[in-house]
Parts: C-alpha cells; sequence; structure tokens
C-alpha cells in the first residue's frame, strides 16, 4: 500500500562483483552502510496529519477535562469550608477560654496578654486565629442590676448591667466624650458606647453603682464614651450587650415586664475590681478562628484539632496555663459537623455525573481507535499476511498513538493547571494553586494510557488469525463469535449482579462506587441489548417495505439492519450520554423544584406583607394599594395572632402555643389549593353566624378549625374553649393538616374570620407575577413599618454555599461534556461508514439512483440506530432515577441548612420528563442533520474515484 514504509530499490549487483568493490562504492558515497529507512511514526504522521490532529485534540480535551476535575471538585469544597466558618455567627466560630475567679483574686492586664500568647501557642494546627481581634479579659457570667435612680427603669425594673474589661479596646473604638478608662481595683473606672450613652442617660463623671459581694454596692466610674469602629467584627458582636441596649422582658409568664439591658467597658487595669461584685466573675481569652490558609484536606484535621483542644491532649497543656478549671467552648466542631454531613450527600450525587462522563469519553476515545482501525484495515491486513508479527505491530502502533496522546495530555494537564487555580491560600505553590496535583496527573495519564492503547489493543485483537483482503464487515458476514458472546453475556451478567447488589444492600456506597457507577451499569446492559435486538424489528419492517414503491426505503433498513456502525460502542457511548443527562436534568429539576417549594411554604404566596412587629394590624387602605400594585392578581388579608396559649382537657399535658389564623375560608382554601400547602374544602370552616363585636358575650359558640396534627392530638374530639386577643370561644376541629400558607411551623389553629369578636387583619397573603419594586412602593406609601417578602427572592437564600454552587455547577458542566461526546460519537460513527457509504452510492448511481434518491438513502439508513440509542437511553435514565432515588440527598444540595423544609415528602429524586425527552429527540434531530450534510457533500463528488476504490479485483 500506497502509506506503508518500505525499503528504497536498488539496481541488482552483477553476479562477479566483490565485497571489495562494494565497499569501495560505498566509501566513495562517504557512507560507511546503506541510508536508514524513515522511522515508522514519522512517516506514518505525516501520511495523515489530519487524523493525528484529530486525535491530539480530543486527548487534548479529555484530558483537560479530567484534570480540572478534581481541582474543580477541591475548589468548591476548600471554598464551602470556608464560607461556613466565615459566616457562621462569631460566637460559634471563636475558641473561648475561661476559669473562674475568687473573691480577692487580682490579675494584671500583661499576665492575661502573656497568658494569651501561651493560649495561642497551644491551639494545634490547622486552627489559627486572628490576632486582631482576638480579645482577653475580666467579665461577669451573670447581669448585675444597676442600683442608681438616675437609670431608666420602664416598668420599674432596674437596669441588669454586664460589666467586661476587654483588651485593646482603644484599637478598637474611637474616643468622643471624656477619656479612656484606667482607674485600679480599688477606683473602678469604665467607658460606654454611644448607644449606651443616649438611651441610659449616662454621660462622663457618672458614677453606677452595683452590688458588691459585701454590703458596700461597688462604685464604677464612667469616664468616656466611645464609638466602636467596626461593629461588625467579632470584638463587639460575641458580646453585644456591651455596645448596644437592649429592651427585655422578664420571664414572669403572669406579669411581665420590661427592663434594659446594658454593659460597661471595664478598664483592664479596673478588671480585678469585679471579683468584688455579685455577677460571678470569669477570665476569659477569645480567639476568633480565620479560614483563609484553609483546604478542604484540612477538613479531617481542623476537627481532629478541635476535640483535641477541647478534650484531648492539647487540652491538658491549656490547662496547665488556665488551671485545672480553665474550659474551652467553641462551636466549631458543629460547623464542621455540617459541613461533612453537607459533603457527604453531595459527593455521591457529584459521582453518578463524574462516572457518567468519564465512562462516555472513555468510550469516544475507543471508538477513535475503531475508526482509525478500520481505516488502515487493509495495512494491517496486508502486513499480517507479509508475516508482521502481533506484538511488533502492537507495539508500532502503541508508539503512533503515543507520540500523539502524551503531549496532547500533557498540554491537556498544563491547562487544567493554568485554568483552575482554587482559592488563594497562603503558602500554596505559585504554579500549581492550592489544589494537590497528583489526581490531575492521575487523571490525564490514564487518558493518555487509554487512547494510546486502544488503537494497538484493538489491532492485535482483530487481526490475530490472518484475513481476507476486501472482505465484508456487515452483519451478515461478520456475525458476532462466540467468544464476542461469552464476552457480552459476562459482562451483563456482571452489571446485572451490581444492580442487584445495589437493591438488596440499599444505596449507602460502602466504598466501592457501586452506586456511583449504577448509571453506566445500567447503560451497559441496555446497550448490549440493544445491539442484539435492533437488528429484528428492522428485519422485520424490511419485509413489508419491499412493497412500497420505490428501492430508497427497503434499501435503508436493509442496510441499517446489517450496518457495522451499529456495533456496541456507538450505542454505548450514546445511551450513556443519555442516561448521564436524563439523571443529571432529574437531579437539576428536582432542586429547583425543591427551592420553589420550600420559598412558597416560608411566604405563603407569591409575596407576603406583615408587620416588622408581630401582632401589628394593617393601617387603613393597605389592602386597596396592595391590590392595586403591578403584577398582583389576588391579595387576600388574614389575622395571625401568634404565641396563643392553648388548653388541654388533661391537666398534666405540658404548656403548649400556636399560631391563630383567621381567614376567608373560600379565598384561603382556593390559596391553600393553589400552593398545594394543606388543602382543604372551604365548606369545612362554615361560618356558625355568630361573629363581629356584637358575639363577645357569647363565649360558648364553636367554631369549627383546621388544626395541625400536634394540636388536634392535643383538643381531641371536644370543643376546647380559647381566649385570644381574637375573641373567646371554643373551637373544635374538623380536619387535620400538616401545613398551612398563613404560618410556617408545625403547630397552627386556622378559624373562620367572620366569627372571632375583634378581628384585626395583620397580614396580606398576595398571588400573581408581582413587581417586588411596585408592591413595596404601594406598601411604604401606607406604613414604612411593614415589611414585604417575596417567593423570587426568598428562593434565592437557599444557595448559601459554595459546596451547594459548586455541585451544580460540576452537574451542568458534566451534561454539556456529556452532550458534546454524545455529537462526537455520532460524527465517529457516521465519519467510519462514510466510504464504504460514498462507494455504494457510487455504484448505484450507475444504476440510475438520482442524487435526491441517494440523499434519502443516506439519510434514512442513519436514523434507525440513532432512534434505537433515543430509546435505550431515555429508558435507562428512566431506570436509573429510581433506583438512586432512595440514597440521593438532594435536600442539602437544594437547601441552604437541614432546617429549610419543603414539607410532607421532602426533596424527593424523581425523573423529569424534560430530561429524557429532549436529550433523546436532540440526538434523532443531530443524526439525522449530520447524516443529510454527509448525503449533500457526497452528492456533489463526483464517482469515479470511489469505483476505481471499490474495484476490489
Amino acid at each position: 500500500m500506497s502509506d506503508v514504509p518500505r525499503e528504497e530499490s536498488r539496481p541488482m549487483q552483477p553476479a562477479g562483483e566483490s565485497e571489495k568493490a562494494q565497499a569501495g562504492v560505498a566509501a566513495e558515497s562517504g557512507q560507511g552502510r546503506a541510508r536508514a529507512v524513515a522511522p515508522w511514526v514519522r512517516t506514518r504522521l505525516r501520511a495523515a496529519p489530519g487524523a493525528a490532529a484529530g486525535l491530539a485534540l480530543l486527548v487534548f480535551v479529555t484530558a483537560l477535562l479530567a484534570a480540572a476535575l478534581p481541582r474543580v471538585v477541591d475548589a468548591y469544597e476548600t471554598k464551602g469550608l470556608r464560607h461556613g466558618i466565615r459566616t457562621a455567627p462569631a460566637h460559634r466560630s471563636q475558641l473561648e477560654i475561661t476559669y473562674p475567679l475568687e473573691h480577692g483574686a487580682r490579675i494584671a492586664p500583661a499576665a492575661l496578654r502573656g497568658d494569651q500568647e501561651k493560649l495561642r501557642g497551644l491551639l494545634p494546627a490547622p486552627l489559627r486565629t486572628d490576632p486582631e481581634q482576638t480579645v482577653n479579659g475580666i467579665r461577669t457570667v451573670e447581669p448585675v442590676p444597676g442600683l442608681d435612680a438616675w437609670l431608666p427603669k420602664p416598668d420599674n425594673e432596674p437596669v441588669q448591667f454586664r460589666l467586661s474589661s476587654p483588651s485593646d479596646l482603644a484599637a478598637h473604638a474611637v474616643l468622643r466624650q471624656g477619656r479612656m478608662a484606667k482607674g485600679d481595683p480599688l477606683r473602678p473606672e469604665a467607658v460606654v458606647t454611644t448607644a449606651m450613652a443616649e438611651t441610659l442617660g449616662i454621660k462622663p463623671g457618672s458614677v453606677v453603682h452595683v452590688p458588691g459581694v459585701s454590703a458596700v454596692p461597688v462604685a464604677v466610674t464612667v469616664t468616656g464614651v466611645v464609638e466602636p469602629r467596626d461593629p461588625r467584627r467579632p470584638y463587639w458582636v460575641v458580646e453585644p450587650q456591651l455596645s448596644t441596649p437592649a429592651l427585655a422582658m422578664t420571664e414572669d409568664p403572669v406579669n411581665p415586664k420590661r427592663y434594659w439591658r446594658a454593659g460597661l467597658l471595664v478598664a483592664p487595669e479596673s478588671g480585678s475590681a469585679l471579683v468584688s461584685t455579685t455577677g460571678t466573675p470569669e477570665v476569659f481569652w477569645r480567639f476568633p478562628a480565620v479560614a483563609e490558609h484553609l483546604t478542604a484536606r484540612d477538613a479531617g484535621p481542623l476537627a481532629a484539632a478541635v476535640d483535641s483542644a477541647r478534650t484531648g491532649p492539647a487540652s491538658a497543656k491549656i490547662r496547665e496555663v488556665t488551671g485545672q478549671t480553665g474550659l474551652l467552648t467553641t462551636d466549631l466542631d458543629e460547623i464542621m459537623a455540617a459541613y461533612a454531613a453537607t459533603k457527604a450527600a453531595i459527593s455521591p450525587v457529584v459521582a453518578v455525573a463524574v462516572f457518567g462522563i468519564g465512562a462516555v469519553a472513555a468510550v469516544v476515545v475507543a471508538m477513535t481507535g475503531g475508526l482509525f482501525l478500520s481505516r488502515r484495515d487493509g495495512e494491517l491486513t496486508l502486513l499480517r499476511a507479509r508475516g508482521a508479527s502481533l506484538p511488533g505491530i502492537g507495539l508500532r502502533l502503541f508508539g503512533e498513538t503515543a507520540a500523539v496522546a502524551v503531549p496532547a495530555a500533557a498540554l491537556g494537564l498544563a491547562a487544567a493547571v493554568a485554568l483552575v487555580r482554587g482559592p488563594d491560600t497562603p503558602g500554596a505553590p505559585a504554579l500549581t494553586g492550592s489544589a494537590p496535583l497528583l489526581p490531575s496527573v492521575l487523571g490525564a495519564a490514564l487518558v493518555a494510557l487509554i487512547a494510546a492503547l486502544v488503537l494497538p489493543v484493538r489491532a492485535v485483537l482483530r487481526h490475530r488469525a490472518p484475513r481476507l483482503h476486501g472482505a465484508r464487515e456487515d452483519l451478515v458476514d461478520a456475525k458476532p463469535s462466540r467468544r464476542r458472546t461469552v464476552a457480552e453475556l459476562t459482562l451483563l451478567v456482571l452489571a446485572a449482579g451490581a444492580i442487584g447488589s445495589l437493591r438488596l444492600r440499599g444505596t449507602d456506597d460502602a466504598g466501592d462506587h457501586l452506586v456511583s457507577a449504577a448509571p453506566v451499569f445500567i447503560g451497559v446492559i441496555a446497550a448490549l441489548a440493544l445491539v442484539r435486538i435492533q437488528p429484528l424489528p428492522l428485519r422485520w419492517l424490511a419485509r413489508p417495505a419491499r412493497r412500497m414503491r420505490g428501492v430508497v426505503g427497503p434499501l435503508a433498513l436493509a442496510r441499517a439492519a446489517r450496518s457495522s456502525a451499529t456495533g456496541v460502542l456507538p450505542l454505548l457511548a450514546l445511551v450513556l450520554a443519555l442516561t448521564t443527562a436524563a439523571f443529571g436534568g432529574s437531579v437539576l429539576a428536582g432542586v429547583a423544584d425543591a427551592r420553589d417549594r420550600a420559598a412558597l411554604l416560608a411566604t405563603g404566596a407569591d409575596a407576603r406583607i406583615e408587620g416588622r412587629t408581630e401582632g401589628v394590624p394593617l393601617p387603613a387602605g393597605l389592602i386597596e394599594a396592595v391590590r392595586a400594585a403591578k403584577g398582583v392578581r389576588e391579595a387576600q388579608p388574614v389575622q395571625i395572632e401568634y404565641g396563643l396559649s392553648l388548653p388541654s382537657p388533661v391537666s398534666t399535658d405540658r404548656p403548649m402555643s400556636a399560631p391563630l389564623v383567621a381567614v376567608d375560608p373560600a379565598a384561603y382554601a382556593k390559596l391553600a389549593q393553589q400552593t398545594r400547602n394543606g388543602a382543604f374544602p372551604a365548606g369545612l370552616l362554615a361560618s356558625t353566624g355568630k361573629g363581629g363585636p356584637e358575639a363577645v358575650g357569647d363565649t360558648d359558640r364553636v367554631l369549627p378549625a383546621l388544626a395541625s396534627p400536634e394540636v388536634a392530638a392535643r383538643f381531641g374530639d371536644q370543643p376546647m374553649r380559647l381566649n385570644a386577643a381574637a375573641g373567646a370561644f371554643r373551637v373544635k376541629v374538623v380536619a387535620v393538616r400538616d401545613s398551612t400558607p398563613a404560618v410556617r411551623g408545625e403547630d397552627f389553629l386556622v378559624v373562620n374570620a367572620a366569627d372571632v369578636t375583634n378581628l384585626r387583619h395583620t397580614t396580606v397573603l398576595a398571588g400573581g407575577a408581582v413587581d417586588g419594586t411596585a408592591l413595596r412602593a404601594a406598601v411604604a406609601s401606607k406604613s414604612p413599618d411593614f415589611a414585604v417578602t417575596l417567593t423570587s427572592e426568598a428562593r434565592g437564600s437557599y444557595v448559601d454555599s459554595p459546596l451547594q454552587s459548586g455541585a451544580e455547577g460540576l452537574y451542568t458542566a458534566a451534561i454539556g461534556a456529556g452532550a458534546a461526546y454524545a455529537v462526537v460519537a455520532v460524527l465517529l460513527s457516521l465519519t467510519r461508514s462514510g466510504p464504504e457509504r460514498t462507494t455504494l452510492l457510487a455504484r448505484l448511481r450507475t444504476m440510475g439512483l438520482t442524487r435526491r434518491q441517494g440523499r434519502r438513502l443516506l439519510g434514512l439508513e442513519a436514523l434507525p440506530p440513532a432512534v434505537f440509542a433515543a430509546l435505550g437511553g431515555a429508558l435507562a435514565g428512566w431506570a436509573t432515577v429510581p433506583l438512586l432515588a432512595p440514597g440521593v440527598d438532594l435536600h442539602r444540595l437544594a437547601l441552604a441548612t437541614a432546617a429549610d423544609g419543603v414539607g410532607p415528602g421532602g426533596v424527593a429524586l424523581r425523573a423529569d420528563p424534560w430530561s429524557l425527552v429532549v436529550p433523546a429527540l436532540a440526538v434523532v434531530l443531530l443524526t439525522g442533520a449530520a447524516a443529510a450534510v454527509q448525503a449533500w457533500w457526497t452528492g456533489r463528488k463526483s464517482s469515479v474515484k470511489e469505483l476505481r476504490a471499490g474495484d476490489a479485483r
């Protein structure tokens, strides 16, 4: 053949010519031996540069994806870990070390500062803290009352002060009045914030007296007023009572009273004076944790470090500094546990996409080797006929493909490292970033190995025995051998056994990734079944098609039934791509539905308007203004009375409270039906005909009520008397629902608004395509004390972690990559059969076939395999969803926290019809379009060359 390297021919030597004469000729030419033959690899690459470039491009893209995958996962897991620590409340993410002080103890600020650095050094790695926000001092654990008469007393209750002597106050606050406090343990001084001074009337020079352990109160002199530099930093937010006064209520359930909670910022030099108060003083060190240096690989060591600092070896060293009464408290372990739970729930879902797209990529690379093998089958057959050995052919082909695959994979690895850097991490290598390099190297190396081996392995297997040059390759001649049948049956049994094992043991991944590989197993089963079943219906259809006018239809069906392009690999690639797309689309659709549902349950309707303080009645004209706002289709007011104490027929039952909701039954039942949130017939809450102010004295009337399960269980079947702000009456539970639109919570009681005696609407539930800006403007024009909550805005609050957004982005990318590989599979399948189809058309044209008929023939021939692949992929995707649904936790992927709920049924994975149908139709349309383009291009070419090439004599 023309592309087989061979030695140059040389003229034969005369019979009597001596070796010396030959050597002389060689010496005259300047060479000691004959010129070497051109290397095989260089010759082959030069002979087919297009094929080499195509293989290099495919390997480059595949290696890029394989190398980028672990870096992307590491990046969003690292961001998720840092986000969890960074966004947690400061009092939860900090490490606080305390020990109690006895009366009469004295501690110098310098001693506390020295112990602070010792304790910081004892915290095990990878725990790191923020030195700027670290604070130490002495404080009172229990609040102490202010004894001065000039302090404000809303309900004649004294101000409750918390005294603290935080270090470095001057660095975190700006002096506005007076001077900074100094003092000493006998004459303590303090400062207050501007908010404290304005609310409590404290000014420089004021003296605040608090109870002492002796009969003499402790007098604290206020020397100045300060303003926090950044009140959102941990220095201030951990103890907000020190910077901002708050109005609180006493715990007396009968007669609660209001009082002020406040704080005094005592000078560190005066800190020891707090041991003379009745506030149970203690020494404290607060170490705010930082997360900028952490990576996903630090999650386990960080949790172990927290355990060690709390109860392990590090704890013993900490107690050497604080004494045996020292105590370390933190919620970092809970933050890490929440991160680990979210990661554990998301990782199996992501692994399904990884396994699916990996399998598709491997199959497509194998198809590329098959294409190259089909183009060089004649060459290899001729080499085998001339005595070439299988190892020799395999090694030459391996060198040929390795010369292309290895550099392309290296470039893909370099591109992945350059494109996916990961979050900035102090101390990370500048070249590779914070993500580990080894997984990316292994991924790219695996791609290069597969690409380099697929052609020589397939060639060796195909040419184990000498083959006839020009023999037929369709299913009429090359029927599946017994070895292939046994191999397919073995693979089928293994895949079916894996699926059966999965069903028997459940969907918990035991470390063998059986759950994640389930779509691949199902795709393998579907592809092996389809490749055997596919010719049968096509042959059945070919029989009645013979009665049709013309030869295009019967010929297309006959060729589709026996074409070699309907092998296992093209079907497997398409089925796996469709299965991955169907499962991924179902996951994304389930996540979107869960967020929509959770947002709707949180608001009760498309928009919710209620007071910023509970129980505030709607102002006049607000309902009309809401109904007139842009996009509002309907709006209904309801009355919600929170915290209503519920009676019980059993005196020993624990106290219980629930919201009481007064509604218009007809409108509210319609809303519940539309939102699928506790739907009920409006007739259940039919009016008793007794309501309004005139029914105040009729306390024995019985109102039908809709109740939550726990409230219904408490009331039983008998009417129970309620004393509410809405009136005094008796209620009888007539229906039980798990949820209701007006309130979000486990307990509620819904009655007819026409039957209450004191109706004051407090909330408006609006529906429609609400314009948030217009609605807020309408509400603000009536009262600034009411807030507007939109379902569309509430939905965005459920994506607060990079773990969620990263997993969703990876799934979307996997679906896109699967679609791209499906396109490549279709093109490879058509390209492999292209020369044979071109030759067929050339021969048929000599028999009178028109160009239009030729285009129809090629298009109809390519569609049946695509239709079977689409059906197989859709069925495999449909079977995968219910198989994996019990073990796929979409709750943490869809919602921000485990506390967010979507009502009964939770977040279940269900097959999404669009994800099943749309990719399948796309495959059929893509195949038809590609075949049409191929037929159009083939029809434009001359048939002389194909007829010569097809002459097998």
